[in-house]
């Protein structure tokens, strides 16, 4: 499956973006997905999934401020993200894994930077 993320930008402190991510074939009931980040210098780390059921999870460092929705018609996954601080600055990357295989794919990523 081919994911293509789109929706970051620069926010100032406090503000609010949602970031999109469309998959290229149908999703539901066959793919968790969700979304990782990677800050700058840092590695790669999970942000919030989401289970073809709707179940969700959710770093501890989002929980309360970061939603994930997806919308199996339009195979897409959604992050709304609340009360953004400078340290969610970072690069964006949607995810999907087939439960079938469990092999993963993800997406391009896209830059989310918080500052005044």
């Amino acid at each position: 499956v081919q994911l293509v993320e789109s929706g970051g930008g620069l926010v100032q402190p406090g503000g609010s973006l949602r970031l999109d991510c469309v998959a290229s074939e149908i999703i539901h009931g066959i793919y968790f997905m969700g979304w990782y980040r990677q800050p700058p210098g840092k590695q790669r780390e999970f942000v919030a999934k989401i289970t073809p059921h709707g179940v969700t999870n959710y770093a501890d460092s989002v929980s309360g401020r970061f939603i994930v929705r997806r919308d199996n018609d339009a195979s897409a996954i959604y992050l709304h993200m609340y009360s953004l601080k400078p340290e969610d600055t970072a690069v964006y990357y949607c995810y999907a894994e087939d439960f079938r295989d469990r092999s993963t794919s993800w997406g391009q990523g896209t830059q989310v930077t918080v500052e005044s």
